[in-house]
C-alpha cells in the first residue's frame, strides 16, 4: 500500500509551482501528493466519467453531463479525436460535435472538472486509432515511435490543441475547469516491439507534453516508465488488485479506465458487467489508497458515420450507466451513485487519515483510515470469498458480508452501502437477490406517426464490368479509399474457350478471392453471384462461389468494403485489407489464376459522389417505388415525421443486410443484420437517430443496402426507460442518502431512519400505474416479478397511495403498514418487489389502460 506523502521531491516541487490556477484573486496549484490531486488548495476525491464529445451531439451535452453530477460524479474525461479536427493534413474541423472547445465549457458550467487525453494516438474503438489517414502517406513514417516524420506532426497537433484549450482559458491554471490531461495511450503493450525506439519515445513524448506549461498535471495510462513528474495510471477492471502503484511515492493512484463494460464488434453477443462488480472494484480502488476512477464509459455512445473501428458496432458501450441514447440505465447508475456518496462520507479519513489493513478471517479484511486525535474514521470490509458470504465481527460488532462484497462504514461503525447487496450491519442472515437501487427495463416503442406509413423508393448502382486497367495486382484497399469510403469496385475480364468449360451441366467453375478484408460482394457478367466477410478476430477470409461462364469475354466485378480502420497494436501504418488472390477453379484447363491479370478500380460508389442521401444529389438520379426484394448495391429512400414526445429515435433495421443509413443528410452510421452473434440474433437490430437531426416533419431516410434486401419491415421507433423497479429486504440499512455530514460529525438525516424502496420516473415523467407490488417473499427480476408463498393482499393499494401520480417515492418496509396487526408468516424475512410505469400522460388513463 502507498501510503499519504507530504515532502515533495525537488522535481515534483518544481512542476507544483509551475501548475496554478486562479481561484479568484489568489493563485492556488493544481498539485498533488502520494495521497490524492489538490485542487484549489484541497484534496479532492475524484469521480470522473468518460463522455466523448463525437460519439453524441451539442444538443445532448449538457443532460449527459448533468445526469454524470447527479449520478456523483465531479470530473468528465474526454479524448481528443487527431483524424475528426484534421482530417486532411492542414485543414481544421471543430464544428458541430466537433467543438472541443464547447464540449468543455459545457462541463465547466455544469461545476465539473475535466480531463482531455490528447493521446494523439487514442484506441478507444475509433478509426485508425484517431490518427488521420494522411499520416500514412508522409515518407518514412514510423507511428508511436522514436521517429522524426512521426513526432513532428504528433507535436504539431498536440501543441495545437494546447494552444486552442489556453487561448479559451479552460486549464484550471487560467481557472478553467481541465485539472489533468493525458499524453499517449496504452503504449506499454506495444513498446517491446519498437524496441530501444520505444523507450526513447515515451520519454520524449512525456517531456514534450511537460514543456507545453498547461500548469496542470500530465498523466500516462499503463506506462509504468512515465518520465519525472508524468503520473503513469491504471486501465482494467480490478486496478485495487492489478495496479502495481505509481512509479514514485510522491505520485497518486489514479484510475484512468474502469470499463463498465465492453465494447461491442459486429457478430458479437451483449455484453455485460454488474452494478455489483464495478462497485465492489471502486470500493476496493479506494480502500487501498486510490483517490481518482474514471468510468469507461459513463455514456455508451454513438458511432456516427464512419467513425467506428475495424468491425466495432455502430452501438459503442451501451452497458454504461448512461446507455447509448443517454438514459440512465438502472441499477447501475443509481447503485454507483450511491457508492459515491458513500465514498463522499469518507472523505475526511480517507484524504487525511492514516491506513491501516486487519484481518478478520481467511476471506475477508477490514482496511481503515483514521486520523489521529480526530473522531474521523472510515472503514470498508472486505468478503474475497467469491462464493460464500461470512459474518465477522469488527472493533465489538458483527457485520454480515455477502460473497465477494465490501460494506463502507463511514464511522467505523455505520454500514450504509455494500457492493453487492446493501445489508444491514446486524446479525441477520439471508439471501438477498437484487442491489437496492433502483432497476428499469429498456423499451423500444414503434412511433404512431410512422408505423406502416413508410413509402419506399430505391436506385440501384450499375456495376461496372470494364474499367480501365490501372494495375497488374488489385490494389491495397486501404490505400485506394484513403479513408474517405468503405467501398472501391475491382474489375478484370478473362477470355474463356469453349473447350475450358464442362460439357456437363451439374458441374461448374468457381470463383475462389482470398481477401485481406473486411467484407466483399462478387459479380460475374453483372449477375450477383454472392458476398463474404471477415471478423475483428479474423480480417481476412475467402469467397467461392460456382459462376456461370460463357465462351468469349467475361466480366469479373469485386466491391471491396471496409468496417473501419484498425485502431491498435504495433505498426499500425503497415496494415492491409482487400483481394489479394482471385482464381477460376473447375475449368477444363486446370485453375486460372487471375490475381496478375490486370485490374481496373473505382474509388467510392457513384451514389455517393453524386451525394444522393441528400436533397439535392438525391434530386440528381431516377428513383422507382419498391415493389420487391431489391438487388445488390441499391439505395433506398423514404421521408418521415419526428416521432411524439421528447424520447429518444432509433431505426430499426429489420429486413435489410448490411450498408449505411443516413438523416437528412448526416450519416448515423453503419448497420450489419446479417452477423449474427452466437445467441442467434444480429448483433445490433435498432441504430440511433439523433433528435437534433431530424426537422417536425418530412424527414429524409436513405440507405445503402449492399446486398439483395427489401425495406418494407423497416421501423421507426421512441425508447424509453419508463419501466422501473425496486427490491428491497427488511433488513436492508436505510440508503445510503439517510446520513450525511454536518459539523464534522456523522448522522442520520432522519430520526429513525428505515428502509425503503425507493423510485423515480426519469425526465420529471410521473408514476401512472403500478404493475406489480409483493410485500413477503417475490422473486423473479425487473420486467419479471412473480409472487411467492407470503403475499401482503394490500401490496399493491399501499404502494398506488404512495406512488400513483408523482415523479419519485419512497415506500417504508413497515410490515405494521402492509400486513396491520397479522402476520401470515411471522417466520419469513420479508421483501417488498415493486413495478411501476412512468409517463408524461395523465396517471389515471395510463393506469385504466394498464
Amino acid at each position: 500500500m502507498v501510503k499519504c506523502h507530504v515532502v515533495l521531491t525537488a522535481t515534483l516541487v518544481s512542476l507544483l509551482l509551475s501548475s496554478v490556477i486562479a481561484h479568484g484573486d489568489k493563485k492556488e496549484g493544481v498539485t498533488y501528493d502520494g495521497r490524492s490531486l489538490i485542487i484549489n488548495g484541497k484534496r479532492e476525491l475524484l469521480f470522473s466519467g468518460s463522455i466523448h464529445y463525437p460519439r453524441s451531439t451539442p444538443e445532448m451535452w449538457p443532460e449527459l453531463i448533468q445526469k454524470a453530477k447527479r449520478g456523483g460524479l465531479n470530473v468528465i474525461q474526454t479524448y481528443v479525436f487527431w483524424n475528426i479536427h484534421e482530417p486532411e493534413q492542414g485543414k481544421f474541423n471543430f464544428e458541430g460535435s466537433y467543438d472541443l472547445v464547447k464540449f468543455i465549457k459545457t462541463i465547466g458550467e455544469n461545476g465539473m472538472f475535466a480531463t482531455i487525453r490528447l493521446g494523439p494516438f487514442i484506441q478507444a474503438e475509433w478509426n485508425h486509432g484517431g490518427l488521420p489517414y494522411w499520416l500514412r502517406e508522409i515518407p518514412d513514417i514510423i507511428f508511436r515511435s522514436d521517429n522524426a516524420p512521426f513526432k513532428n506532426q504528433m507535436e504539431k497537433f498536440v501543441t495545437m490543441i494546447i494552444n486552442k484549450m489556453k487561448e479559451e482559458k479552460l486549464f484550471a491554471s487560467q481557472g478553467g475547469p481541465i485539472v489533468l490531461a493525458q499524453i499517449e495511450n496504452e503504449y506499454n503493450t506495444v513498446q517491446l516491439a519498437y524496441r530501444k525506439l520505444g523507450v526513447s519515445y515515451v520519454q520524449w513524448a512525456g517531456n514534450m507534453a511537460l514543456g507545453l506549461k498547461t500548469g496542470v498535471p500530465w498523466v500516462m495510462c499503463k506506462q509504468k516508465d512515465a518520465p519525472g513528474p508524468v503520473i503513469n495510471t491504471c486501465n482494467g477492471r480490478q486496478c485495487g488488485d492489478t495496479f502495481t502503484g505509481p512509479n514514485s511515492p510522491e505520485k497518486p493512484s489514479l484510475w484512468t479506465e474502469n470499463w463498465t463494460a465492453q465494447f461491442r464488434v459486429f457478430g458479437d453477443p451483449p455484453s455485460q458487467r454488474s452494478a455489483e462488480d464495478t462497485a465492489f472494484s471502486v470500493a476496493r480502488w479506494f480502500s487501498k489508497n486510490g483517490s481518482l476512477v474514471n468510468y469507461y464509459m459513463y455514456h455508451g455512445g454513438t458511432n456516427f458515420d464512419r467513425t467506428a473501428a475495424s468491425f466495432v458496432t455502430t452501438r459503442y458501450y451501451d452497458e454504461a450507466p448512461l446507455d447509448e441514447y443517454g438514459l440512465q440505465r438502472e441499477p447501475k447508475w443509481g447503485h454507483l451513485k450511491d457508492l459515491h456518496r458513500a465514498l463522499n462520507l469518507c472523505k475526511k479519513a480517507l484524504l487525511w487519515g492514516n491506513p491501516n489493513v486487519q484481518r478478520l478471517s481467511a476471506d475477508v479484511e477490514a482496511r481503515f483510515y483514521e486520523q489521529p486525535g480526530t473522531n474521523d474514521c472510515a472503514a470498508f470490509l472486505a468478503n474475497n470469498n467469491t462464493k460464500e458470504p461470512e459474518t465477522v465481527t469488527f472493533r465489538g460488532k458483527k457485520y454480515y458480508l455477502p460473497a465477494k462484497s465490501i460494506s463502507i462504514l463511514p464511522d467505523c461503525k455505520t454500514v450504509v452501502y455494500n457492493t453487492m447487496t446493501p445489508l444491514s450491519d446486524s446479525f441477520f442472515f439471508f439471501h438477498a437477490k437484487q442491489v437496492v437501487s433502483q432497476h428499469n427495463s429498456r423499451n423500444f416503442v414503434k412511433s404512431r406517426k410512422t408505423d406502416g406509413k413508410l413509402q419506399w423508393e430505391m436506385f440501384s448502382e450499375t456495376i461496372p464490368s470494364n474499367l480501365p486497367v490501372d494495375s497488374r495486382i488489385p490494389r491495397e484497399l486501404y490505400n485506394l479509399t484513403k479513408d474517405k469510403t468503405d467501398y472501391a469496385w475491382f474489375t478484370t475480364t478473362i477470355n474463356v474457350d469453349r473447350n475450358d468449360l464442362s460439357a456437363r451441366k451439374d458441374i461448374h467453375p468457381v470463383l475462389r478471392v482470398a481477401s485481406l478484408g473486411h467484407a466483399m460482394v462478387a459479380f460475374v457478367n453483372g449477375e450477383f453471384i454472392g458476398s463474404a466477410h471477415g471478423s475483428q478476430i479474423e480480417k481476412s477470409f475467402v469467397l467461392q462461389r460456382s459462376v456461370k461462364l460463357k465462351p468469349g469475354i467475361n466480366f469479373v466485378t469485386l466491391l471491396g468494403s471496409l468496417v473501419g480502420l484498425p485502431d491498435s497494436g504495433a505498426y499500425m501504418e503497415h496494415r492491409y485489407a482487400g483481394p489479394r488472390g482471385v482464381s477460376i477453379l473447375g475449368l477444363n484447363t486446370g485453375t486460372l489464376d487471375l490475381s496478375a491479370n490486370g485490374w481496373g478500380h473505382q474509388v467510392a460508389l457513384s451514389g455517393e459522389t453524386a451525394k444522393v442521401f441528400t436533397e439535392e444529389g438525391g434530386a440528381k438520379v431516377t428513383w422507382n417505388r419498391v415493389n420487391k426484394d431489391g438487388p445488390p448495391v441499391t439505395w433506398y429512400k423514404t421521408r418521415f415525421d419526428a416521432p411524439e414526445g421528447k424520447s429518444p429515435v432509433s431505426v430499426r433495421m429489420t429486413g435489410m443486410k448490411k450498408g449505411m443509413i443516413w438523416i437528412n443528410g448526416k450519416s448515423i452510421g453503419r448497420y450489419w443484420m446479417t452477423f449474427i452473434s452466437p445467441l442467434g440474433e444480429p448483433t445490433q437490430s435498432e441504430y440511433h437517430i439523433p433528435r437534433s437531426y431530424l426537422k417536425p416533419t418530412d424527414n429524409l431516410m436513405v440507405i445503402l443496402e449492399e446486398e439483395e434486401a427489401s425495406p418494407e419491415k423497416i421501423e421507426i421507433l421512441t425508447v424509453n426507460r419508463d419501466t422501473i423497479c425496486s427490491y428491497v429486504n427488511e433488513y436492508h440499512p436505510p440508503n445510503v442518502r439517510s446520513w450525511e455530514r454536518k459539523n464534522n460529525k456523522f448522522t442520520p438525516v432522519a430520526d429513525d431512519a428505515k428502509p425503503a424502496a425507493r423510485l423515480k420516473c426519469p425526465n420529471q415523467k410521473k408514476i401512472v400505474a403500478v404493475q406489480f407490488a409483493s410485500f413477503g417473499d417475490p422473486s423473479g427480476t425487473c420486467g419479471n416479478f412473480a409472487v411467492g408463498t407470503c403475499d401482503s393482499p394490500i401490496s399493491k393499494q399501499v404502494v398506488e397511495q404512495h406512488c400513483l401520480g408523482k415523479t419519485s417515492c419512497d415506500i417504508p418496509l413497515d410490515k405494521g403498514l402492509f400486513n396491520g396487526n397479522k402476520d401470515n408468516c411471522p417466520n419469513l424475512s420479508k421483501n417488498l418487489a415493486v413495478q411501476v410505469k412512468c409517463s408524461d400522460k395523465d396517471p389515471k388513463r395510463s393506469a385504466n389502460k394498464a
